[in-house]
């Protein structure tokens, strides 16, 4: 039995450290690359990552591509310590991004490309190795499969966390599916028309009583929390009637790449131990924090005794 099954994406990042952005017809229409690296990631690769490197066993469902960096990906998740052999192989290349950084101002952009035969179908999603796990986590990138596999777990009392980034006609049903849902800041600001986020936690928490979520703890429905992360501000996070809002950790940033996916295996991490939702914050936070000083995503996991660390 796994600790941890995640269902969603995975990627081989490009990495280009600049002195500035480019621009065009400009002096900085050419510019030098400071420094340059290669590392996998992936929004459920890098969170099952940082679970594998803070003791968990974990497994991960997705689609990789047949190619150069579908292999090199494979390595990765295997040498971290994540068992890939419900990954589905597809003959695409893999899904990769080129990250430009800013070294200035310390500030990213991301141009990313998936091939569409790299979908992950509803119907591939075996229900056996979903409920055989203490705790599924899901993203946003194959909607319908990770609708499924947290319907699936949410039906067998297994506990769903969530990765969403973006919002679609899709996402309501998404956040109603899984049992914990955590939402990017401009995510559930788009999904309330709310720019006050405990408001929008609760207006968030309505929506799902709408879509049929039962709220009170019983053989269905584990927790009931949403969380909304901040980025340097930390995270909130709605349990029941009760906000918990852990500010967060400052320190000298090289790249944001994977810290809301490294939040998420911490976050994941400190609530199978059992931690309280503020102590679950500040653990998250903290692996986010220190994940923000390396250059890449998965290159950025934490063990748990840096994090430790960092918070004593």
């Amino acid at each position: 039995m796994f600790d941890v099954v995640g269902v969603g994406a995975n990627s081989v990042d490009y990495v280009y450290v600049l002195p500035q952005f480019p621009h065009p017809d400009t002096t900085a229409a050419k510019l030098p690359v400071t420094r340059h690296v290669v590392s996998c990631g992936g929004q459920t690769a890098t969170a099952l990552c940082a679970c594998a490197a803070m003791g968990l066993r974990t497994k991960y469902v997705g689609a990789i591509g047949n190619d150069g960096n579908g292999e090199r990906i494979r390595r990765e998740l295997e040498r971290r310590g994540v068992n890939v052999d419900q990954a589905y192989i597809r003959d695409a290349s893999n899904p990769f991004a080129v990250i430009l950084l800013d070294e200035r101002r310390r500030e990213r952009v991301v141009l990313w490309n998936r091939d569409p035969a790299l979908r992950l179908r509803a119907d591939e999603i075996d229900a056996s190795l979903v409920t055989s796990s203490r705790l599924l986590h899901v993203d946003d990138t194959d909607e319908d499969a990770a609708i499924r596999a947290a319907s699936l777990a949410r039906s067998a009392g297994i506990p769903v966390t969530s990765d969403i980034e973006r919002v679609t006609e899709r996402t309501e049903a998404l956040v109603a599916a899984v049992t914990i849902p955590i939402l990017a800041e401009h995510a559930l600001e788009q999904l309330t028309g709310e720019r006050d986020f405990e408001r929008a936690l609760r207006i968030a928490r309505q929506q799902r009583v709408r879509q049929g979520v039962r709220l009170k703890p019983d053989t269905t429905y584990e927790h009931d929390m949403l969380c909304v992360t901040l980025g340097a501000r930390g995270a909130m996070l709605l349990e029941g009637d009760r906000l918990h809002h852990v500010p967060g950790l400052a320190v000298d940033v090289v790249d944001t790449t994977g810290a809301g996916d490294v939040f998420r295996g911490a976050f994941i991490t400190a609530l199978l131990r059992g931690d309280s939702p503020a102590d679950i914050l500040r653990f998250a936070n903290a692996a986010a924090a220190i994940s923000c000083t390396r250059l890449g995503a998965i290159n950025g996991v934490p063990t748990v005794e840096e994090v430790g660390a960092l918070l004593r």
